[in-house]
C-alpha cells in the first residue's frame, strides 16, 4: 500500500476513534481532569475537529469546553493531569480565558508556599502544575511552582534527585520520577531566563544518567529505588511514562535548551533500548498491554514521529506500532476503540476508555499526527501538550 493510501486508512481509524467517542462513550461527569476525564477528551475532539472539520466534533467540544468553565469551582487537586493545572491548560486551548484564568487563580491561591499535596513530581505535584501554567500562559505561577526544588534537591553519586511521595523510594523516570521534574524545570527555566533552574535540571538529569543499566549502546533506568510497590510494578518499563520513551522526550527537551548533542545521543540510545525491547508484541504475561498514550504503544508513537522529523528517522517503527494498533481496534457500528490488558484479573480483557491515559483520547492524535506526516505534513499536533516538546524543523 502506499503512503497516501496508508494515510487515509489511518484517518478513517482516527476518525472512527473521534466518533466513539461523542456517539458511545459513557464517560464520569465527575472526572473533569486530563488523565482519565473530560479536559482530555475534549483536546482530543479538538484535534479531531481540526483536522477533519466535523461540525459534530466541534459542538462537542464546545459542550465539553461550557462543562469545564462551570465546574471550576467545584475541582480540589490543582495537578496537571488531575485537577485544576491541567483544567486551566485544556480550557486555554478551546480560548475559554476567564475560566482559564479563574482556575489558575484557584490554583495560585491553594499554594503553600512549598507544594500543592503529598506528591512532589509532574503527574499529581508541582513539576506538572509549573508545566501547566507554563502551558497557559502564566509564567509567574510556574516559577512559583518549582522554585521548591532547589531548596529540597538531595545529593547523589550521580546528580540530585527528590523526594517524589512519602514513602522512602526515589523515583526515575517522567510521570513521578525525577526527569518529570527535569523537564518543569528546564521548560520554566529557559522561558523565564532563570540559569539556576536549568543547572538544577542538568544535576537531576545526570542522576538518572548514572542509573543506566544498557551500557553505552542502550539506556534503561530502573523504575525506583529502593524498589516503589514491587508486588506491583516492574523494574523496568518501556513507554513514556517510566520508560526510556519518555526518558527521550526530557533529552529531547535538553538538547533543544542547551544544544549539548549528548543529551540526542541519550535519546538516540533510548530509542534504540526502546525499539529492540519487543514492544508492541506481548512476550510475556504483563509487558505490553496498553495501547494507549500513557504506558504504551501510542505514547511510542508519539517518540516514532517526533524522530521522523528531528531525527529523518523512516517509517519502518511506526509502521508496526500503527500496524499494532490497527489490530488491536474493535471496529464496529459503535466505532473504534481499544480494550487494555490486565494479567494477574479474569478477564483479563478491560472495557475500553476514551481518557487521554488509556483510551482513545490519547491515541486519536498520534494516528492523525501519523497520517500527516504520511501526507508529506509537518508532523505537528493541532493542540500541543504541556509535558511534549513541539518539534521544529527536519533533519538533513
Amino acid at each position: 500500500m502506499d503512503r497516501l493510501s496508508r494515510a487515509a486508512e489511518i484517518t478513517r481509524l482516527a476518525r472512527g476513534a473521534a466518533d466513539w467517542l461523542i456517539d458511545s462513550y459513557q464517560a464520569d461527569p465527575a472526572d473533569l481532569s486530563l488523565y482519565h476525564g473530560l479536559a482530555g477528551v475534549v483536546l482530543a475532539l479538538q484535534e479531531a475537529y481540526l483536522h477533519f472539520g466535523d461540525d459534530r466534533y466541534r459542538q462537542a467540544v464546545a459542550q465539553g469546553a461550557d462543562a469545564l468553565s462551570a465546574q471550576v469551582d467545584g475541582i480540589d487537586s490543582c495537578s496537571l493531569y488531575f485537577g485544576l493545572a491541567g483544567v486551566a491548560v485544556a480550557l486555554r486551548a478551546l480560548r475559554r480565558d476567564e475560566a482559564a484564568d479563574r482556575a489558575l487563580s484557584k490554583v495560585r491561591d491553594r499554594f503553600t508556599g512549598q507544594r500543592w499535596n503529598e506528591m512532589f513530581e509532574l503527574m499529581a505535584g508541582n513539576a506538572g502544575i509549573g508545566l501547566g501554567a507554563l502551558h497557559a500562559g502564566d509564567l509567574d505561577l510556574a516559577v512559583l511552582a518549582v522554585t521548591p526544588y532547589l531548596t529540597t534537591a538531595d545529593s547523589t553519586p550521580g546528580g540530585v534527585n527528590w523526594p517524589v511521595r512519602p514513602s522512602p523510594p526515589r523515583s526515575h523516570h517522567i510521570a513521578h520520577g525525577t526527569l518529570g521534574i527535569v523537564y518543569a524545570l528546564a521548560s520554566v527555566g529557559a522561558a523565564a531566563g532563570r540559569e539556576d533552574l536549568i543547572e538544577l535540571a542538568l544535576a537531576g538529569a545526570a542522576d538518572v544518567v548514572s542509573r543506566n543499566e544498557a551500557g553505552q549502546d542502550g539506556f534503561l533506568v530502573p523504575h525506583s529505588d529502593p524498589q516503589h510497590r514491587p508486588e506491583l510494578i516492574e523494574r523496568y518499563s518501556y513507554g513514556w511514562c517510566n520508560g526510556p520513551v519518555g526518558d527521550a522526550q526530557v533529552f529531547r527537551l535538553l538538547t533543544r535548551i542547551t544544544t549539548d548533542e549528548s543529551w540526542t545521543a541519550l535519546g538516540d540510545r533510548c530509542w534504540r533500548t526502546a525499539r529492540e525491547s519487543g514492544l508492541p508484541g506481548r512476550i510475556r504475561p504483563g509487558f505490553w498491554d496498553n495501547s494507549a498514550r500513557c504506558c504504551g504503544t501510542a505514547g511510542v508513537l508519539a517518540l516514532a514521529c517526533d524522530r521522523i522529523v528531528e531525527r529523518a528517522d523512516g517509517f519502518d517503527f511506526s509502521d508496526v506500532l500503527v500496524e499494532d494498533l490497527t489490530a488491536r481496534a474493535t471496529i464496529d457500528d459503535a466505532g473504534v476503540r481499544w480494550s487494555n490488558h490486565e494479567y494477574r484479573s479474569t478477564p483479563s480483557e478491560l472495557t475500553p476508555h476514551g481518557g487521554w491515559a488509556m483510551g482513545n483520547a490519547g491515541i486519536i492524535p498520534e494516528l492523525l499526527r501519523y497520517a500527516r506526516l504520511l501526507e508529506g505534513g509537518d508532523g505537528g499536533y493541532s493542540v500541543s501538550w504541556p509535558d511534549h516538546l513541539v518539534t521544529v524543523g527536519r533533519a538533513t
